[in-house]
């Protein structure tokens, strides 16, 4: 059985923020061209998507609510949360676990590609315990100066392999990453190398 993809699929600012800082994301209204930049055919490969709470509650801001999220009564929708009982709303289902449980069991389950919406707390999370796959990533030609990085920062190195990229009439470009993995060998060749570090000193 194919293993399910974690995938990023998400826009930025030409200076790489997902939002302003109070979430506002108004620098997105604008006209789309034939296929929306390939969303129709981005939504086909996927049934689950996963949001962090913040992203969730601004959802629920633009009056979307329910288990379709706006997204179709066939999508499954999982938001984490620290406080699952702060929510009451049994058609969906929040999250309060580790990353890895959680995705170990979610990848075993038949299905389709999992989207990974965000915001960019929970990004860091995945990306941070090895478990996004692929970027997908619209990159809009517009500035906004200050805003909500794409990942939550912290001291982190994620080589990426580039897979495609695509650009539209109106200036927006498309970079498709895939997330490299360390092997196991190289992996542990570089814990040798940072406790020959560490001796050293």
């Amino acid at each position: 059985m194919k293993q399910r993809k974690i995938i990023v699929y998400i826009a930025t600012s030409a200076d790489g923020y997902i939002a302003r800082l109070d979430g506002n994301v108004d620098w997105l209204n604008r006209p789309r061209p034939k296929g929306n930049y390939g969303m129709g055919a981005f939504f086909k490969t996927i049934d689950t998507i996963l949001w962090g709470r913040k992203t969730y509650e601004l959802t629920l801001g633009f009056g979307q609510s329910g288990s379709s999220m706006g997204y179709g009564a066939k999508i499954r929708n999982y938001i984490f949360t620290s406080n699952p009982k702060k929510f009451d709303d049994s058609k969906l289902e929040f999250v309060n676990e580790p990353v890895q449980e959680f995705t170990t069991r979610l990848r075993a389950q038949p299905g389709k590609d999992i989207w990974m919406m965000g915001g960019g707390g929970i990004i860091a999370s995945f990306l941070d315990a090895g478990e996004l796959d692929e970027f997908i990533i619209d990159v809009i030609p517009t500035f906004i100066g200050e805003g909500i990085p794409l990942i939550k920062p912290r001291h982190r190195l994620v080589p990426l392999k580039l897979l495609s990229t695509r650009d539209y009439p109106d200036g927006v470009v498309r970079l498709h990453y895939e997330v490299e993995r360390e092997s196991d060998s190289t992996q542990a060749k570089t814990a040798k190398r940072v406790r020959g570090v560490k001796k050293s000193r």
